[in-house]
């Protein structure tokens, strides 16, 4: 018997951009900060430039997901953001709530991140994944000890060479037992703990240096990441 129930999760936050920029963001500018929506099949069923919006995916037998962005002004060119991702979970479903929970605070937080440093410029976005067998508990822990910040905290300098990769030098902007963010002057790193919801380790790299290639990096990460779990 499946575990199909309705699920919510409610977000606020903050945001270094207008509502303008922000939506900009999360409709064509997706790549930049999370991942490429553009080929979903989604219905924008509010649109009301710039302060609501939206995006809705049904399914058989009741299955839908949807995703709802509220946008507010405020002062100093920022806005205030109230998102709502709501739908259904077939299975697992405390694991899956608990897994896109926290995906949703880190990709808000790297949301801000964009907004903050690098809103408007082009992107090269590349998805890595480690190695299925990676699903152990101590996978994305082996990862950031590979990667020299096992105990770094948000706001740590960060300026590490990487087997295959090259000098990385920046900061970690975000750091919990599930994610890492480390940010450079020119890149955005992501790193997901995903063997903690039952599924591999793996990264995203948001390139605007206007010179990235996507295949060159994830030729460069997934060597290295082959490495750290061989």
């Amino acid at each position: 018997m499946t575990d199909k129930r309705e699920f919510e999760i409610v977000y606020d936050t903050e945001l270094p951009g207008t509502p303008e920029r922000v939506w900009e963001a999360v409709t064509s500018g997706t790549p930049a900060w999370m991942f490429p929506t553009d080929q979903w099949p989604d219905v924008k069923t509010v649109k009301e430039f710039p302060t609501h919006l939206v995006s809705r995916m049904d399914g058989p037998d009741g299955w839908f997901n949807q995703l709802e962005h509220v946008l507010e002004p405020l002062e100093g060119g920022r806005a205030k953001l109230h998102y709502v991702h709501s739908g259904i979970f077939a299975d697992n479903w405390d694991g899956q709530y608990d897994g896109a929970s926290k995906h949703t605070a880190f990709y808000l937080h790297t949301l801000g991140q964009y907004l903050a440093h690098f809103d408007g410029k082009p992107v090269v976005f590349t998805d890595i994944q480690a190695p299925a067998a990676l699903q152990t508990p101590d996978g994305f822990e082996r990862l950031k000890k590979a990667i020299g910040v096992e105990a770094a905290a948000q706001g740590s300098p960060v300026d590490v060479t990487l087997d295959g990769v090259g000098r990385l030098t920046g900061e970690v902007d975000f750091a919990n037992e599930n994610f890492l963010g480390l940010r450079t002057a020119d890149t955005m790193y992501r790193f997901f703990g995903r063997n903690a919801f039952g599924a591999p380790v793996g990264m995203t790299v948001h390139d605007f240096s206007g010179s990235g290639d996507s295949e060159t990096t994830a030729k460069a990460w997934g060597g290295f990441l082959a490495k750290v779990y061989a």
